[in-house]
């Protein structure tokens, strides 16, 4: 792969996950937000909040998921190792990089591995 592609996908993956830490950043403000903001209410109210606070922590799970991909790529890019798939040692191509910087296997093994856990 050549050294200029895989520095512009290193400067995506650079920016998404800037992105998404000043998103976990702002879903915690806004559950601290709800936290603070509880007054004793009603049932409804508590369990609206209690929905809004599962939606958040939700969020924040799969954003520190692509996080950890994110950070499992830019390693990969260290070692030299971007764009193989990890299961076969196939290049990826480059558009499915292009689509999914983070991509940790070709579309071969991603398309085996969601037919196994259905």
């Amino acid at each position: 792969m050549d050294k200029d592609f895989i520095e512009r996908m290193k400067q995506s993956l650079l920016k998404l996950k800037s992105e998404i830490i000043d998103t976990l950043v702002a879903s915690n403000e806004d559950f601290r937000e709800i936290v603070e903001g509880m007054d004793p209410k009603d049932l409804a109210d508590i369990a609206s909040d209690d929905i809004d606070r599962k939606m958040i922590e939700a969020l924040g799970s799969q954003e520190l998921k692509r996080l950890r991909l994110i950070d499992s790529a830019l390693t990969r890019i260290e070692q030299d190792k971007y764009g193989l798939c990890i299961k076969c040692g196939k290049v990826i191509p480059q558009e499915r990089l292009e689509a999914i910087p983070y991509a940790l296997m070709c579309i071969e093994c991603k398309t085996a591995e969601e037919r196994r856990n259905r």
